[in-house]
């Protein structure tokens, strides 16, 4: 299961150690900032840390206002619930497009 920490919003951070992206090899904290964007292709190796989630709660999952259905979403979007301890999946970029538990159970329809 994921790593988290209360990260902000919208982020997802690589910590510690080296982390190797496609052909790209970062020491320490690689951060984006300034609404950086982009699509990862390939494999993402971590061995020397790991890999920190999205993070939110069951409420700010179910709020159609909050950021994580406002900011950021896309069909595929991994937030880990820090409410229940489990992994949700976006199924669309809307603010109203539902959250699926990542074992395909119950969904939750922001409103």
């Amino acid at each position: 299961m994921g790593v988290y920490r209360g990260i902000a919003q919208d982020n997802v951070t690589i910590n510690s150690g080296t982390a190797t992206l496609q052909t790209l090899t970062v020491t320490g904290t690689l951060t984006a900032s300034g609404g950086a964007a982009g699509t990862l292709t390939g494999n993402v190796d971590a061995t020397a840390g790991y890999i920190q989630l999205r993070t939110a709660t069951a409420t700010q999952i179910g709020a159609i206002g909050d950021a994580v259905n406002t900011a950021g979403k896309a069909a595929g979007t991994i937030v880990f619930d820090t409410t229940n301890s489990r992994l949700m999946i976006a199924t669309g970029a809307n603010a109203n497009s539902t959250w699926v538990r990542a074992d395909g159970s119950n969904a939750v329809t922001p409103a």
